[in-house]
């Protein structure tokens, strides 16, 4: 169920265990061939996804599409707001959901700049409503396993503009990429020990732009090898994981007396 597609009396009457899902992304370069709604894009086709899946077993909010992506703004496009700035918008949305009952809240997040704020929300707002519960789902973390078998690049080849982005736009709109601007550039990275893509994490964290990690280029790893099939196959274990931890949240969410 979509959030601002139902009227006042019927979204009243749900049920107020039902997870509340909230997508951020962002509105951002990602290289030469693939659209600024990148991130936006593919995390609305998730979180329809998940509806489509879960029906009237999750309430899903408008998404917030231009969040922090600061590090991009080298580059043509790029939308973003300051930390502070996303913080207090997010936080008074979510308080408005909890003033209507709703005690499951899951943010979906679909862009690695919201990583680092989008924990500080998690943490900040878990502790002033300890009445309810608050879940922060990152995509390509959620399903790390499955993707990791899903990839054909090395170590550093899905990172951003990549194999797994890439693959996914050719699925849910190819009429945006430019395919012949697509080029493969693996992450520049100044120490080995803070080197990390989607699925390894470093070891120690080190600021860098995007235009310092892709030597301009925009791009973080191997976009040749996309498909659509493998967009198919990333959509589909994304899909699955995040409807039954759904299903696991609202199953363990005890009736109020």
């Amino acid at each position: 169920m979509k959030w601002e597609e139902l009227t006042s009396p019927r979204l009243g009457a749900i049920d107020r265990r039902t997870p509340v899902l909230l997508n951020i992304g962002a509105i951002e370069q990602h290289g030469g061939h693939l659209p600024l709604v990148t991130d936006a894009l593919i995390g609305r086709h998730f979180t329809d996804r998940i509806d489509a899946e879960l029906g009237e077993h999750v309430l899903v909010l408008p998404q917030i599409a231009v969040c922090c992506s600061r590090h991009h703004m080298a580059f043509p496009g790029t939308l973003t707001v300051r930390h502070e700035t996303f913080l207090a918008y997010l936080t008074d949305m979510l308080e408005a959901v909890v003033a209507h009952g709703f005690t499951n809240i899951v943010l979906f997040n679909s862009h690695g700049g919201n990583l680092a704020i989008a924990q500080v929300v998690l943490e900040a707002f878990g502790n002033d409503h300890p009445e309810i519960e608050i879940f922060l789902l990152t995509w390509w973390k959620i399903a790390a396993e499955e993707l990791a078998a899903i990839q054909e690049s090395g170590f550093g080849g899905v990172g951003h503009a990549c194999e797994f982005e890439t693959s996914l736009v050719q699925l849910i709109a190819p009429h945006l990429i430019d395919e012949a601007a697509a080029v493969d550039q693996l992450p520049i990275h100044a120490h080995e020990w803070a080197a990390a893509d989607m699925l390894q994490g470093a070891r120690a964290a080190h600021h860098r732009t995007m235009h310092q990690l892709t030597a301009g280029t925009g791009t973080s790893g191997c976009p040749s090898l996309a498909s659509p099939e493998k967009g198919r196959r990333i959509s589909d274990a994304v899909v699955s994981t995040a409807v039954k931890m759904l299903r696991d949240i609202r199953e363990q969410t005890p009736e109020k007396d």
